[in-house]
């Protein structure tokens, strides 16, 4: 099986997977390759902060033609993952091998396994092929795992709800301490820290794609929705702050749906209004603006030293997390910060700092 997650979330989705009681795993570029019991399969797709689907793998085989590739989709046993109204889509990619022509490969799946119901449930079928050998998979998730199904008002540039959990990990903190994101935008990391306390998975509440396979085992889902959250005693201080009144009155909805309301405090003020709440040392982690994200020619020095000189001033000993384009900004919150994430995100690179404030 192969969990896919954002590049540079692999160690994290690896450390959660073991967390599941997975005892190995192997590291690729955007993913982690496992293999999971049904249990963990079923426990992946709803615990997993960092991952955006899990693959389950159909069949490998070698096709050098296209009556080869027909005559090998129709070896395959579907029964497993596809009923007679299920409409199949697909991803395909083909790199060094004779078949080159996605559109054709595509053509011959869905030939094979036709069209559907029109009202029938989706399933996706990933196909891979590399120097004529294919790989094909079934999706277990469905929607991705980061759509948790509360973000649905967002401000400028959102911040996956995977990568914002991410953040949290990389900068180990700890639940049972505050966290403050003075420049929360729609709320993504607030609330997902607030989940994170609460005990909540994050996939609770929300329906995947293997509940429509035919092999799919009602009772083994049962005693994994059964588990009981496990918040933490005393639930910390969690603070989302913003300029933008719009960007609070987004999060505020976010957290309603998400049923966090009650565990966040959002408000409307500046970097400069920034306050330490009772129970800390904790940890400020944020996603300031990049600059050609949100203002084009801007020149965000003085935002960046500014959020430098307060945190400093008024949260020492606190951790630090900074999701970053630039590092020369970076620089103006706090120079020697540790590179703990390099990330890929839609084809932007950032890398994510983590420190101390002293």
């Amino acid at each position: 099986m192969l969990v896919v997650c954002p590049p540079g979330l692999e160690d994290l989705v690896a450390a959660e997977l073991a967390g599941l009681g997975v005892k190995r795993t192997r590291i690729h570029k955007g993913a982690v390759a496992t293999d999971l019991t049904t249990r963990q399969l079923y426990a992946a797709n709803r615990s997993l902060r960092c991952a955006t689907r899990v693959l389950v793998r159909v069949a490998g085989f070698a096709a050098r033609s296209f009556v080869d590739l027909e005559r090998r989709i129709g070896e395959v046993d579907w029964t497993h993952w596809l009923t007679e109204d299920v409409r199949p889509a697909y991803r395909v990619t083909s790199r060094g091998s004779q078949l080159v022509h996605t559109g054709a490969i595509e053509e011959r799946f869905a030939r094979a396994l036709g069209d559907g119901h029109p009202d029938g449930p989706g399933q996706l079928v990933v196909v891979r092929v590399s120097r004529d050998r294919f790989t094909v998979s079934v999706d277990s998730s469905g929607a991705p795992l980061h759509m948790r199904g509360w973000r649905q008002a967002t401000a400028k540039a959102p911040l996956r709800e995977s990568v914002a959990a991410g953040m949290l990990l990389a900068a180990g903190w700890d639940p049972t301490t505050p966290l403050i994101d003075p420049m929360c935008g729609s709320g993504t990391i607030a609330i997902e820290a607030a989940l994170f306390a609460a005990g909540r998975a994050p996939g609770a509440g929300r329906t995947f794609a293997f509940q429509q396979w035919p092999s799919f085992e009602p009772g083994t889902w049962a005693s994994v929705t059964a588990t009981p959250e496990d918040p933490v005693a005393v639930l910390p201080a969690i603070i989302g702050s913003d300029r933008d009144a719009g960007a609070v009155e987004a999060a505020r909805s976010n957290a309603e749906r998400a049923s966090v309301a009650e565990l966040v405090g959002f408000r409307q003020a500046t970097v400069s209004d920034l306050e330490a709440p009772g129970g800390g040392p904790g940890h400020l982690v944020t996603n300031p603006p990049w600059g050609g994200r949100l203002s084009p020619g801007g020149d965000l020095r003085n935002l960046y030293a500014t959020l430098g000189r307060v945190a400093a001033e008024r949260l020492p000993g606190w951790g630090l997390g900074l999701l970053v384009a630039d590092r020369y900004l970076a620089r103006q919150v706090r120079p020697g910060l540790s590179e703990a994430l390099h990330l890929d995100l839609g084809g932007q690179r950032a890398v994510y700092l983590t420190g101390w404030l002293s």
